[in-house]
């Protein structure tokens, strides 16, 4: 079975290494994708343990158990990292992490902050990133304005017509 983080190696031998304790990621993107992975498996243990000690009572646990367990998780996307290497000391994530809960399809779009304290990252906390707002390419029709398809009536006549 390939990875749930998306890439194409083994689970045991991706993030499956790092949930099961036998090693530790060397980056804050080795981190952020062995978290998705934790959360794909329902290993909220894992989740839990690799959050920053100092911020770790704010972790909603059943809640997290319950996102786990009721959502099918489908892709992980890696958008963007800044710092976050075996070498720093901090480094923030964003990613993308698409799943069905209830029969809809979503996806969680966030800026993930983590640290390394005595070797070892932690994920710290995150901030959801909103969807750019829609810019319309081409001016707005007005009803009373001949219709863009080329009909020579009336916007509201033809292509405006409500259905």
């Amino acid at each position: 079975m390939s990875c749930p983080c998306g890439n194409s190696a083994p689970i045991e031998a991706c993030c499956g290494r790092f949930i099961s304790g036998d090693a530790l990621p060397e980056t804050a993107e080795e981190l952020m994708r062995s978290r998705y992975t934790a959360y794909a498996t329902q290993n909220i243990d894992y989740v839990v343990e690799s959050h920053d000690p100092d911020t770790s009572d704010r972790v909603d646990r059943k809640f997290a158990e319950s996102w786990s367990k009721e959502a099918k998780w489908e892709s992980l996307e890696v958008v963007d990292t800044e710092a976050g290497g075996p070498e720093d000391e901090e480094g923030v994530v964003e990613f993308i992490a698409r799943y069905t809960i209830e029969g809809a399809r979503t996806q969680h779009h966030e800026r993930s902050n983590f640290r390394k304290a005595e070797g070892r990252w932690y994920y710290t906390d995150g901030e959801m990133v909103k969807p750019k707002p829609i810019v319309r390419e081409s001016p707005k029709v007005g009803r009373n304005e001949p219709c863009p398809c080329g009909s020579g009536k009336k916007y509201k006549k033809c292509c405006g017509v409500a259905a």
